[in-house]
């Protein structure tokens, strides 16, 4: 694939590598950050590596490596003497049953350790590979940070993680590709491992054109030479096996678990999905195939005379995976593989494809899209969406672009003296003028608040009885200690509110509906108006938060409607059974032991301070403060919590404010009318700009 670049030196080969020799030598203090750095992230590596390979081997020998026990195990479809395709378990080509069945004893033998290493191995060799294919320009900084960093990441996806719970071979064949465009030197040898990747998965030999229209025509017929001869090598050796395969199968369709399996991330599995069955899904599969398949290698061809080889690969696998009748989560790396690419001509936008893979690919589906109807087709097809997205519609940079290299720089505001020298602690998280990126921002919110849900469920063991001893003994402690502050007054508003059927119908409102309403309203109306405290109200509220999850950890405690013999309405939820040992477990979603601090009232409380901070108005000011104390009666009229819940609750956000505060340095005075001049993006000195 050779090609000229913008500048005209003469691009590499797709077999060669795109990394280029280190820069001049630095200064004695970055070389030695850098190789700290380096360190820490190769030692990162180990520590994920040594947690996926302690995960499958402590877990009970019948629960791990079930795809390879169903090869190679005593009942395997590999012993069997029939068809391979009988049991209907084995997924895989004829080619691969070949080639696995002479391997069953050795298999055998290693099916714990010698497989999981192995597969280790594999994906060691996976990272090094693509960390030395980055497209030119290569920095210092980022060639010898990269190896460490694609192995990791590597690491925590879901398709890896899966390959080693599973024991399946499916990064065989990416290896195989990616070897043959970027290792091998010989384009016969090239040819022939990416024709043996595609004897393996047929739907690879979407390669071949890629080969042929960059000017290696003669790998691309080792590719279908090789196909081919391994494809009938199979059929000689096992022609009853082949037929079922490529006829009665039409190339494996069909094999394995039901094709509209969430787990099916290719379009046949996304048009079953949404109803359509027969010709007219076969039809409709077959025509958005075609037209993914000829705009992913036109787009890939395009960058790969461009010099950027790895990400004209990683658009071919992501067509790969849109086309193939079924695409497995084991088999979805390709789309990994696409933060090589670059997208956005700002530098505040540049991050936002990037980390949208990363969480695509190795976070469930549902913590990135709520649990809601409208939003199940996304959400059920998230990976999909996005090796469709890369492979048809990102508009990833050339290298002739003024912004590949350098982007727009982010305009930052003038620092603001701090009473202490040594705040803030951490002098690079400067002001930023501009807003930051939308879809960034709200997947961030997404993700913090599903972790925090999984947080807050797990501190009690999982579920909400599990801890029902504790909570309730210290929900006794709280009262004692109400009583001796004479604080004691739960009861007697409960009871009050209970009494007054508009009053109480108000607070059961108030509670359930604008817990998550305000904090959201705040979050988007700084964020359109003020994008300089956006920031800093965003993260004082992440501190405030992040501090109650240890609170609730530590401290698991009922609230006033579920102590037992207290005497407590709950109005919001109804009448408990105490007498049923899961009496507390009114939602999965929820720890109801999660009572201290008050997240309800913190950000309640959260929300007026910000207000009465930002607003330009009294009357503004003073109808924020209102909030927490609407907040803090409602939480106490409907029993959902103690009085000190709320106490606690303000702690926590005035020690969110504090370490905002200590590491940021204090708030940027100068935030609307510096932020209404950016709008042309105007230069900012050259030791201020982000990196590229």
């Amino acid at each position: 694939m050779a090609n000229a670049d913008r500048g005209g030196r003469p691009a590499e080969a797709l077999g060669a590598t795109a990394t280029t020799a280190a820069t001049a030598a630095e200064a004695g203090g970055p070389r030695a950050r850098l190789r700290a750095a380096r360190l820490a992230l190769w030692l990162l590596a180990a520590v994920l590596a040594v947690r996926q390979v302690a995960v499958v081997l402590t877990t009970p020998s019948g629960e791990r490596l079930t795809a390879l026990e169903t090869w190679v195990g005593p009942e395997g479809v590999l012993h069997v003497s029939g068809s391979l395709y009988d049991s209907t378990r084995f997924t895989g080509t004829p080619f691969g049953g070949l080639v696995l069945k002479p391997l069953t004893r050795p298999a055998e033998q290693a099916l714990g350790w010698g497989w999981t290493f192995g597969t280790l191995l594999l994906v060691v060799a996976l990272g090094l590979i693509a960390a030395r294919a980055l497209p030119q320009p290569v920095g210092r900084r980022t060639a010898i940070l990269a190896g460490p960093v694609a192995i990791s990441l590597l690491m925590l996806s879901l398709p890896v993680r899966n390959t080693l719970w599973l024991g399946q071979t499916s990064i065989i064949p990416v290896l195989l590709v990616l070897l043959g465009c970027f290792v091998t030197r010989g384009r016969r040898v090239s040819g022939a491992l990416i024709g043996v990747a595609a004897a393996l998965q047929p739907t690879l030999l979407l390669f071949a054109p890629l080969l042929w229209f960059t000017d290696r025509r003669r790998t691309a017929a080792a590719t279908g030479v090789t196909f081919a001869a391994a494809t009938a090598l199979a059929w000689a050796a096992m022609p009853h096996d082949s037929h079922t395969y490529w006829v009665h199968h039409l190339a494996g369709t069909g094999l394995g678990g039901p094709a509209d399996d969430l787990a099916n991330q290719s379009l046949h599995g996304a048009l079953l999905r949404l109803g359509l069955r027969g010709p007219l899904e076969t039809g409709l599969f077959l025509l958005l195939g075609a037209a993914v398949a000829t705009l992913a290698l036109r787009r890939a061809v395009r960058y790969a005379h461009d010099g950027q080889l790895l990400l004209a690969v990683a658009v071919t696998g992501c067509a790969v995976v849109a086309v193939s009748p079924t695409a497995w989560q084991h088999q979805l790396l390709w789309v990994l593989f696409t933060v090589a690419g670059r997208v956005g001509v700002r530098a505040r936008d540049r991050l936002v494809w990037p980390v949208a893979v990363v969480l695509v690919m190795t976070l469930p589906a549902r913590m990135l899209l709520p649990n809601a109807a409208l939003l199940h087709p996304l959400r059920d097809n998230v990976v999909l969406l996005a090796a469709l997205a890369a492979a048809t519609a990102l508009p990833f940079l050339f290298r002739g672009s003024p912004s590949f290299r350098t982007p727009l720089p982010t305009p930052y505001a003038p620092p603001v003296p701090a009473r202490f020298a040594f705040v803030p602690l951490l002098p690079f998280l400067r002001r930023v003028l501009t807003r930051p990126n939308l879809l960034l921002e709200l997947l961030l919110i997404r993700v913090t608040y599903a972790a925090y849900a999984q947080v807050r469920l797990a501190v009690t063991g999982g579920s909400n009885s599990a801890g029902r001893d504790r909570a309730e003994e210290h929900g006794q402690q709280i009262l004692d200690l109400e009583r001796l502050l004479h604080l004691d007054i739960e009861h007697a508003v409960n009871h009050a509110v209970v009494k007054v059927e508009w009053l109480r119908e108000f607070f059961d409102f108030y509670y359930t509906s604008f817990h998550f309403a305000v904090p959201l309203t705040v979050l988007g109306l700084l964020y359109w108006r003020r994008p300089v405290d956006y920031r800093w109200a965003r993260a004082s509220l992440g501190f405030a938060t992040l501090l109650a999850l240890v609170g609730f950890w530590l401290y698991p405690l009922a609230p006033p409607r579920l102590m037992p013999d207290h005497g407590i309405i709950d109005t919001v939820h109804g009448v408990q059974d105490f007498s049923q040992p899961d009496y507390g477990t009114l939602t999965h979603l929820t720890n109801q032991y999660a009572a201290m601090p008050s997240l309800h009232f913190g950000w309640s409380l959260w929300c007026g301070l910000v207000i009465a901070i930002i607003a330009p108005r009294v009357w503004m000011k003073a109808l924020g403060l209102l909030h927490p104390l609407f907040t803090a009666a409602a939480i106490v009229a409907t029993g959902n919590h103690w009085v000190l819940d709320a106490a606690g609750g303000a702690v926590v956000v005035g020690a969110g404010f504090g370490l905002t505060y200590l590491f940021q340095g204090p708030r940027a005075r100068t935030t609307t009318a510096a932020a209404a001049e950016v709008g042309s993006e105007p230069p900012v000195p050259a030791k201020d700009r982000s990196p590229s």
